[in-house]
């Protein structure tokens, strides 16, 4: 069997015990308020956007529309490899099957720092739109956060739809708000997104390049960046060939339209440049409206926030099930990240990654936004090579979801993702990096001599499509028979 990151895998017939799996208990609609949950809105637009604003002004809106743009051809290719691999592993099952087990491992390192680093991090912006009514120090109020946001994730699936399609609806209408808002109070024409200025210290304005879009797009690729949840959830979704790119491409547009309506409407709206590089959304709210409405946003961002840690917990547990069942660690610890609860959630991986995120709450973070948008646009770049391999062979006649205007639409986003990086700051590539070599260490030492017992990616059986097989699902691999 090949390691290589260009060459699919041979298949080999699944033998032993069936693999545990997760129930399928969720629809396209509660899939796509989870997966809405995961992109957060409204926390984005409070939380990240405004590091935008900061450095690219007026072409902040324009950015993150080439970066939707960008990511309609991504969600293509989560489309398609979602519904031809329908595991809670998501990427890295995906990306194992298509391109070789080493490129599978590698796309889950780099999703699982996206995904254990960035809840935390947006947790303590909590604290800023608490403040209105009490004052809560940013890493305590992360912490709670995170701690409150795990205990929801060991409930059953189900009933966290409701309660973040509760929350999503309350930061739409703050999102609204902030658009209304910021129309009606328009201090500067349409023209204003076409003509990039962003105001610099000491007064005055500068020129926003071409350059600083480009690197501006590893940020602006990580805002929708959640869309890729509903393939997290493909295993709990029912008829996931027909619900997983329903639910990546609805989630994409709703996504998009709820982040850059109210962009464009804060550019036009901010009462000057210097403002709108500030960031400080609440400010401009209050301003427009009066502090009722500043205190009601604030709220609701906060809640929003809530939100997408409760969704982030309940995606990340997966990722942690979905390894130890693909045997990625030692015998201990794949035993018990992969354990159900009663409520059908794998309760060690949901702890494991919440009460390690509220610890993590106390740590410096300032650098980690630069790390996740090198790991989301590497991780956009490995699912693209996959992308390619997705006609190939036995994949060629399987049921799935196929995309338009396939091998271009892979090829050009190859293209663009490498670009993009060579743009990015060298801290931010050296961090990624790093990271990145340590785990292909780990993969020599351990999982690549080991490789008839570890890292052995699955596939469950669909039960909705029980004419197609593992045997004659894409690339799956032997499940381990022998005694952990």
């Amino acid at each position: 069997m090949s390691d290589s990151i260009s060459a699919p895998q041979a298949l080999s017939p699944a033998t032993g015990p069936v693999p545990q799996k997760l129930k399928r208990s969720i629809g396209v609609v509660g899939g796509t308020l989870l997966t809405l949950s995961c992109v957060t809105p409204a926390s984005t637009l409070f939380v990240v956007v405004p590091d935008l604003f900061a450095s690219l002004g007026t072409w902040a809106a324009l950015t993150i529309a080439i970066g939707s743009l960008l990511c309609i051809g991504v969600a293509f290719c989560y489309s398609e490899l979602g519904t031809l691999i329908p595991s809670a592993g998501g990427e890295y099952a995906m990306v194992s099957t298509m391109s070789g087990r080493l490129a599978g491992w590698l796309v889950f390192v780099l999703s699982l720092l996206v995904v254990m680093i960035v809840p935390p991090v947006i947790a303590m912006g909590t604290a800023d739109y608490l403040a209105p009514v009490i004052d809560i120090p940013a890493p305590a109020a992360g912490a709670g956060v995170m701690l409150l946001a795990t205990l929801a994730g060991l409930l059953d699936l189900r009933a966290n739809a409701w309660i973040t399609g509760i929350f999503l609806v309350l930061e739409v209408v703050a999102a609204a708000l902030v658009a209304v808002l910021g129309f009606a109070h328009s201090e500067r024409g349409a023209d204003a997104l076409v003509h990039g200025s962003v105001a610099v210290e000491g007064g005055g304005t500068s020129t926003v390049t071409a350059m600083m879009v480009v690197s501006g797009l590893a940020i602006a690729l990580f805002i929708t960046q959640g869309f890729s949840t509903a393939v997290y959830l493909s295993e709990e979704l029912e008829n996931p060939r027909r619900n997983v790119p329903r639910t990546v491409l609805a989630t994409l547009a709703i996504s998009t339209a709820v982040i850059l309506i109210p962009v464009i409407a804060i550019t036009m709206g901010a009462p000057d440049l210097e403002a709108l590089a500030s960031g400080d959304l609440g400010a401009m709210v209050t301003a427009w409206s009066n502090s009722a409405v500043g205190t009601f946003v604030s709220l609701c961002v906060a809640l929003a926030i809530v939100n997408a840690g409760i969704v982030m917990v309940i995606q990340n547990s997966r990722v942690l099930f979905a390894s130890a069942r693909d045997k990625a660690w030692p015998a201990p610890v794949n035993a018990a990240l992969s354990r159900l609860g009663r409520f059908g959630s794998p309760w060690v991986a949901t702890l494991l990654v919440g009460v390690p995120g509220a610890a993590m709450c106390f740590v410096n973070l300032d650098t980690l936004y630069g790390v996740t948008g090198v790991s989301v646009t590497g991780m956009y770049l490995l699912v693209a090579v996959a992308a390619l391999f997705s006609r190939r062979g036995a994949h060629r006649d399987t049921v799935a979801w196929r995309m338009p205007l396939w091998p271009a639409v892979p090829v050009v986003l190859i293209l663009v993702f490498v670009y993009i990086l060579t743009q990015q700051e060298a801290q931010y590539l050296l961090w990624t990096g790093g990271i990145t070599a340590f785990a292909t260490l780990y993969w020599a030492l351990y999982l690549r001599p080991r490789k008839d017992s570890r890292w052995l990616v699955s596939i469950p059986v669909d039960e909705e499509n029980p004419e197609v097989r593992p045997a004659e699902q894409p690339a799956p691999v032997a499940v381990e028979t022998a005694a952990l």
